[in-house]
């Protein structure tokens, strides 16, 4: 038995099916617990636990939660699509979430949102510092097993453009429970943040992994639009496209995990 086995399964979540669709397979035991199907399997020698958790951050937590009580997984990934912040970031770019925050809780003061951490309470003698980062070991690990994956080239019709290379970068994604349809929000969250990605799951799932005792968590997420005015048309057309690229790094990094 190799040690990864010995130490239980790796756990994968998605929100939508077009996210899962790359990575679940006929071999793979289908199980059923608390309304939502789980899928047990391997990649490569590594076994694998993957669910459809739904969107938004209380159905991540959930499907969280199960995979690490009723599973017994030792680490969780989030393989999915997610809206781009850093200008520098194109349609099908990936990013690794190096630290994971949830933008949306806190206190409303003056018109506008202070951040706190989930679950402190949202005044000020608590502080404002937020965010669940990645341990440096596990970074270095991801880093060195991302080095050199070439990503799938996406054509003119899934870039709305020209053919370009996607790449990969590690950086900080912001999680709410909105969909950014908005050039306002998204420069207000790049700025804030120093982010390069906004999703409604990633953080939630990192909380929950934290209330475990701290189990690791590698967020893996490719831009299906650019987080603006038009991301509600961009997001149906490069969905499929993104969730594929994000499933070739979820195969890869899954073995280091």
């Amino acid at each position: 038995m190799n040690e990864s086995a010995a130490r239980g399964p790796l756990g994968i979540l998605s929100a939508m099916p077009e996210e899962l669709a790359h990575l679940v397979d006929d071999e793979q035991v289908r199980l059923q617990r608390a309304g939502l199907t789980f899928w047990r399997g391997h990649i490569g020698p590594q076994e694998v636990i993957l669910v459809e958790s739904g969107m938004g951050k209380v159905n991540a937590a959930l499907a969280a939660g199960l995979l690490l009580d009723r599973f017994e997984c030792r680490a969780l990934m989030f393989c999915g699509v997610a809206g781009g912040l850093d200008p520098k970031l194109g349609i099908g770019d990936v990013v690794i979430g190096v630290r994971n925050v949830q933008h949306d809780y806190g206190s409303i003061v003056g018109g506008a949102l202070v951040t706190y951490q989930p679950g402190s309470p949202p005044f000020p003698q608590f502080g404002a510092t937020h965010g669940y980062n990645m341990p440096p070991e596990l970074n270095q690990r991801l880093e060195r097993a991302a080095a050199g994956l070439t990503l799938p080239m996406l054509e003119a019709k899934g870039t709305g453009g020209a053919p370009r290379q996607p790449r990969l970068v590690f950086g900080t994604i912001v999680t709410g429970d909105t969909f950014v349809n908005c050039a306002l929000t998204r420069e207000r969250l790049a700025t804030s943040f120093a982010a390069q990605a906004v999703e409604m799951e990633g953080a939630a799932v990192a909380q929950a992994c934290e209330r475990f005792g701290g189990v690791p968590f590698v967020n893996v997420r490719c831009l299906s639009d650019l987080a603006g005015a038009e991301s509600h048309m961009k997001f149906d057309s490069f969905l499929a496209g993104a969730s594929q690229i994000a499933a070739v790094v979820v195969r890869r990094l899954a073995l280091v995990v």
